[in-house]
């Protein structure tokens, strides 16, 4: 029963802020690495930051400096903090939890989705 919910989407204007959380149950958020996605209209999907168990992140280069991704494991929640957001950041944002294990197939979770709209 795996589960995997983004929230915190909506209209901001340029230059402000928004935090997405991506609450997942039935895993573990300590143990898969995390991630971000966005796809704009007419786009393919990219990603757009990921947190490894380990700790360690990755961003794209569209994200380094004004997005960061964290996680609070305690809550079973990730999170993505934009700011100095951009007209160009509009997009449906994804949450993603995967796992590659080597006694069975990898798993893979994404969630429904989230809008960000930046807009005056």
């Amino acid at each position: 029963q795996v589960q995997v919910v983004e929230s915190g989407g909506g209209l901001v204007q340029p230059g402000g802020s928004l935090r997405l959380s991506c609450a997942a149950s039935g895993i573990s958020t300590s143990l898969y690495t995390m991630g971000w996605y966005r796809q704009a209209p007419g786009k393919q999907r990219e990603l757009v930051a990921s947190l490894e168990s380990s700790g360690s992140t990755l961003y794209a280069d569209s994200a380094k400096g004004r997005f960061t991704i964290s996680r609070d494991n305690s809550k079973h929640t990730i999170y993505l903090q934009m700011n100095s957001l951009k007209p160009e950041d509009t997009a449906v944002y994804y949450c993603n939890a995967k796992i590659a294990l080597t006694y069975a197939p990898s798993k893979n979770y994404w969630g429904q989705g989230t809008q960000v709209t930046v807009s005056s």
